[in-house]
């Protein structure tokens, strides 16, 4: 049986805080005495700290508790952008509903220029986006 490492109480707040902020050295920060140390220096030990295997699963953790709270997955994300896209379509609002497209795309990681590792077929990925005008 596997046991989990214990988190100092520093580190469990530095996990804490990292939810709360979304910022690595703004909770280290919170957490440790930085006031001799170079911006630099705390930006390398918080790395470190977001980065050790103990720290990261304890902020997946806390992050999985955060979403299933909320109830917000890829699939809830992605159905607020749909209807979110056909209101702007009925409302004859072209840039909200590209800006949901956009959402979608960016939520299913599509927003990202995709190029071919494959030398018969060396060119961009390309995706088709139709728009379509009632």
């Amino acid at each position: 049986m596997t046991r989990k490492k214990k988190l100092t109480p520093k580190q469990e707040g530095f996990c804490r805080d990292f939810i709360k902020t979304g910022n690595q050295s703004e909770a280290y920060r919170l957490n440790y005495n930085t006031e001799k140390m170079l911006k630099a220096s705390v930006n390398n030990k918080a790395y470190e700290l977001r980065t050790n295997v103990a720290v990261t699963a304890r902020i997946n953790e806390l992050q999985a508790r955060v979403a299933k709270k909320f109830e917000v997955t890829v699939e809830s994300l992605t159905k607020e952008f749909e209807e979110d896209r056909q209101l702007a379509r009925e409302l004859d609002m072209p840039s909200a509903a590209i800006a949901a497209t956009n959402g979608k795309a960016r939520i299913h990681g599509l927003d990202k220029q995709v190029v071919s590792n494959d030398p018969e077929n060396p060119m961009p990925a390309v995706i088709k986006v139709e728009v379509i005008h009632k």
